[in-house]
């Protein structure tokens, strides 16, 4: 058996039934396909050598080989094979970030995110906000604020008594803007100087519901550095939170939707500021592979697909940047990082900031514990992560943090304010840093 780094052996993998094949089973089944046979293949890549345990976030603060990757992948393979009950699999999925920090470091290449996709499409079934609610939910936040029922409850302490935690996460909301900053579908803003390509702009539903402005700020410096940029007209979300979920259908449909939209804007790039979105437009091929047109329609979809950081630095103009006297560190986001392999660029784009002092944060590459829904579902296991990185945070020196991930972004404001250093620190994403100090924005209507 293969060693972590760091010279110790991997606890010894759970011990489960004796394995069948699929195979054997569709037999059984009178030929009928075997649960979760989409992925089984995968399955069997996995050698349970254990160099997944030191990367799992829930396998470190649990400490249980059935919330490790190599666990919960032998659970998985043991329903496949009619060994265990499907209820078995039901916490260890569930309490599953789906961070994917399994897969950098897994010698076999096992696609960890796949089966767990595959896994909750068979087990759970879930209602997941759709965009136009998202919105609808924005806008009633923001007069929620401007009719002063915020600060009311904030003074009467009625948020302390709100269901789930919800009163601390509302508390780490910044100012909401008014619906009617939103950027239009359809719209399109020009290039500033001479133009390096045309691109396509994802809103997305959760930013453009509570973090419009980013969305606005991130137009603006796409435009800055030489790029037109379009809003296609018929995109709608990206499928993630609903995929994470186990709503394979929904998923389907919304990527079909956004394949569509965006093929029609004519642009060269494809571009989101959300790394979870990201992520999900660059596996759309995945998700659609057993439909052979839609499918090859996807793999050109997510050829352009790019993360905004990434865009500036390989091919936009250079952005004049006043300085800024601030210590900053930069936590990465999951999907960004692990399945859109982009870590270097956000770092660089800081680094171009005169007088800004990069510090990098001790596991910065680690979950936060956002992870879409999760810290709602799993409030204590979110938390006990968050906390951990608050310390990190805390050991930086920095006066500010920053990421690029909207829901990343929500949880680093809550663990500030969970950590006592509100007005000492504060949480920007990337795109609105980098607004902050160009001289040279666009204004847009």
């Amino acid at each position: 058996m293969a060693k972590q780094p760091g010279g110790s052996r991997p606890p010894s993998p759970t011990r489960l039934p004796a394995e069948g094949t699929a195979g054997d089973r569709a037999s059984a089944g009178g030929g009928a396909p075997p649960p979760l046979a989409g992925v089984y293949d995968e399955l069997m890549n996995c050698m349970r050598c254990g160099f997944c345990l030191p990367a799992c976030p829930t396998y470190r603060h649990l400490g249980r080989e059935t919330h490790s990757p190599r666990g919960r992948i032998a659970l998985v393979k043991a329903v496949a094979d009619g060994q265990l009950a499907a209820e078995s699999l039901t916490l260890p999925i569930d309490l599953c970030l789906g961070c994917r920090a399994c897969e950098p470091v897994c010698p076999a290449g096992v696609a960890y995110g796949h089966i767990l996709e595959e896994t909750r499409a068979h087990l759970f079934e879930r209602v997941v906000p759709n965009v136009r609610l998202l919105r609808w939910l924005g806008g009633l936040l923001w007069f929620y604020e401007k009719l002063g029922l915020r600060r009311l409850a904030r003074a009467t302490g009625i948020l302390a008594r709100l269901p789930g935690h919800l009163g601390e996460f509302e508390a780490a909301l910044t100012d909401f803007a008014p619906p009617t900053e939103r950027l239009p579908q359809g719209a399109v803003y020009p290039a500033v100087g001479e133009q390096r390509g045309r691109v396509a702009f994802l809103t997305g539903c959760v930013a453009e519901a509570l973090l419009h402005r980013t969305n606005r700020r991130t137009v603006q410096l796409l435009c800055a550095a030489g790029f037109e940029v379009v809003l296609p007209k018929g995109q709608t979300c990206c499928g993630a939170l609903h995929a994470h979920a186990g709503d394979a259908a929904t998923a389907r449909r919304l990527a079909k939707e956004n394949i569509a939209a965006f093929e029609a804007s004519g642009a060269d790039w494809y571009v989101s500021n959300a790394g979870g979105c990201g992520a999900q437009l660059r596996e759309y091929p995945h998700l659609l592979r057993e439909e052979p047109d839609w499918h090859a329609r996807a793999e050109k979809f997510a050829a352009r697909v790019r993360d905004v950081a990434e865009l500036l630095v390989a091919h936009g103009a250079p952005l004049p940047f006043r300085a800024l006297d601030a210590r900053v560190t930069y936590q990465d986001s999951c999907h960004l990082l692990n399945v859109q392999k982009v870590k270097a660029q956000p770092r660089a784009l800081l680094r171009r900031v005169p007088g800004l002092e990069l510090v990098e944060m001790a596991e910065c590459d680690r979950c936060c514990g956002s992870a879409g829904s999760y810290s709602l579902r799993h409030f204590d296991t979110s938390m006990k992560l968050l906390d951990e990185k608050m310390a990190h945070l805390r050991r930086t020196g920095a006066t500010i943090i920053t990421t690029g991930n909207p829901g990343c972004l929500l949880q680093l404001r809550l663990g500030i304010q969970r950590a006592g250093l509100t007005g000492r620190v504060r949480a920007e994403h990337t795109v609105d840093l980098l607004a902050e100090v160009c001289e040279q924005l666009p204004r847009l209507p």
